[in-house]
C-alpha cells in the first residue's frame, strides 16, 4: 500500500480502538494528524483560558517544519502502537 493508503487506513483505526487513548496521547496523534494534512500550523495560539484549544495548538505548532510525509509516517506509527496497547473493536 502507497503511504498515503496506510495513513488513511490508520485515520480510520483510531476510531476504532476498544479504549480511549490518554490525552497525552491524543494530542500526539492530533498533532500528527494536523501536520500531515495541513502541513505547519497556520492558526493564532487560542487565548489563555483555552486551554483545551490552546494544547491542541501547542501539540501541531511542535511538529513545525515537519515534513507532510515524515508526519503521516510517524502518524502511522503511534495508531500501530496504540492498536497494540488497546486493541481494535
Amino acid at each position: 500500500m502507497s503511504l498515503q493508503e496506510n495513513f488513511d487506513k490508520a485515520v480510520e483505526d483510531v476510531k476504532n480502538l476498544n479504549a480511549t487513548p490518554a490525552d497525552a496521547d491524543l494530542l500526539e496523534i492530533y498533532g500528527l494528524y494536523k501536520q500531515s494534512t495541513v502541513g505547519d500550523c497556520n492558526t493564532e495560539k487560542p487565548g489563555f483560558l483555552d486551554f483545551k484549544g490552546k494544547s491542541k495548538w501547542e501539540a501541531w505548532n511542535g511538529r513545525k517544519g515537519m515534513s507532510q510525509d515524515d508526519a503521516k509516517q510517524a502518524y502511522i506509527a503511534k495508531v500501530q502502537k496504540l492498536i497494540e496497547q488497546h486493541g481494535l473493536k
